[in-house]
């Protein structure tokens, strides 16, 4: 395959015209774009799969009214990679290793592709030394994991008790390992071979959590279970934005809208790089298996994330 280049004048990407799963997904040639004010134009080296492309390529978030595409929607939320052309006065040269996240259902494009036109505000610069596999798992959990512990906020001083549900997952490894930061005695929830992972973090660990708990992040998206955990008038920040459990016993409820944010990024890349967080990459794929691979993802019960590369 050939690496795309600014004088090619087409790149590849996938996407989905009629969502049915992953036999729907296909591989498509669209035209090269050239970088505007205030954007970049990235090659991109690495591109996780995560739970929201499956349901994208599953037409759940399509049935849900979030996306209204006419031809196609694009595949992909996270990325890293090079920036290859610069739009006027953006101050990034070309050659810069960078990571960055897409956000938004209802869209044609996605990082599941050869390059991407994006904003250099949403970027974040790749330290040296840190795989561009490695930091592109970062920005779409990372950044979902920093902005539920802005939601919280600090740890009271009257309850500092925070209980990380699906602690070895994704968004919860990273809640788990920031939280402490902000004051809070975390406990993770997670099953009982994941007990090395999540005491690696630095923080407890159960299989088995009784309510009571002043917080619970609930990484593990279990809804309604998940908030009957909260002491009253605790709290609880969900990751489901198209589904917020009903506030009950006067706790405040609240859902992460994951957003795009290049100087947080920043920082979340130093860590990983300097081995603070966790960047768990369980195989790089080719994209031209992009179907099997949100095949076996689906099938559950990896630790670790499927990266795409071009």
């Amino acid at each position: 395959m050939n690496t795309p280049t600014s004088r090619t004048a087409t790149f590849r990407t996938a996407v989905v015209r009629t969502p049915s799963g992953p036999d729907s997904i296909e591989i498509i040639d669209v035209p090269v774009v050239e970088p505007g004010p205030g954007e970049v134009r990235v090659e991109i080296a690495a591109a996780p799969v995560n739970p929201v492309d499956l349901g994208v390529a599953s037409g759940f978030f399509h049935a849900s009214g979030l996306i209204d595409q006419p031809e196609h929607t694009g595949l992909g939320w996270e990325f890293a990679g090079t920036v290859v052309a610069a739009g006027p006065d953006v101050d990034m040269a070309p050659g810069t290793r960078v990571a960055g996240l897409v956000d938004g259902f209802d869209r044609d494009f996605g990082t599941y592709a050869e390059q991407l036109v994006v904003a250099v505000a949403s970027l974040a610069v790749v330290p040296d030394g840190l795989d561009l596999a490695a930091a592109s798992t970062v920005p779409l959990n990372g950044l979902a994991a920093a902005q539920i512990l802005d939601l919280l906020g600090d740890a009271p001083s009257d309850g500092n008790r925070l209980l990380v549900t699906g602690a070895a997952g994704a968004v919860g490894g990273y809640v788990a390992a920031l939280a402490p930061d902000r004051g809070w005695q975390v406990t993770g929830l997670a099953r009982a071979e994941d007990e090395e992972f999540v005491r690696g973090l630095g923080v407890g660990f159960t299989t088995h959590a009784e309510p009571g708990w002043d917080a619970v992040a609930d990484g593990a998206a279990l809804q309604g279970a998940g908030l009957a955990l909260v002491r009253d008038g605790g709290a609880f920040v969900g990751v489901r934005p198209n589904a917020v459990p009903a506030a009950e016993r006067g706790i405040t409820v609240a859902v992460v809208v994951t957003h795009p944010d290049g100087p947080r990024l920043s920082g979340l890349l130093a860590r990983t790089a300097s081995g603070e967080l966790p960047a768990r990459v369980h195989a790089v794929v080719p994209l031209d298996q992009v179907a099997d691979t949100h095949r076996a993802m689906a099938k559950g019960g990896v630790r670790g994330r499927f990266v795409l590369t071009p």
